[in-house]
């Protein structure tokens, strides 16, 4: 019987660069459930801005970044956009040990790098 990865680690291609100055590339994400996809949609945010539905997303996926104590949206609004579209293909594509340019459905920045 072979055990579902849920968990992938990754490395950004930029790094978040944090107050302090810190620069934080390494870090987990886990899979993405139904309810990660449904949820952020009551959020007054998204319904203002659909394009932020993917910032809520990233948030309840990504579990560390560097020595980050908490993933907010701050955090993600804080992304060099390279970085944004590397993490938000990873949850689009189901593949997050995969570090390649956003095909598909991604956030208009990602067509742009």
């Amino acid at each position: 019987m072979s055990v579902l990865q849920t968990e992938f680690e990754f490395t950004l291609p930029m790094g978040y660069v944090d107050e302090a100055g810190t620069l934080h590339k390494n870090g987990a994400m886990r899979l993405a459930t139904a309810a990660d996809e449904i949820l952020p949609a009551k959020d007054p945010r998204v319904q203002q801005n659909p394009a932020y539905l993917t910032i809520i997303l990233l948030v309840r996926v990504v579990i560390r970044l560097g020595s980050l104590n908490t993933i907010n949206t701050k955090t993600v609004e804080g992304l060099f956009a390279r970085d944004f579209c590397v993490l938000a293909g990873n949850v689009q594509q189901g593949q997050p040990e995969r570090l390649e340019r956003c095909k598909g459905r991604m956030p208009k920045v990602c067509a742009y790098l």
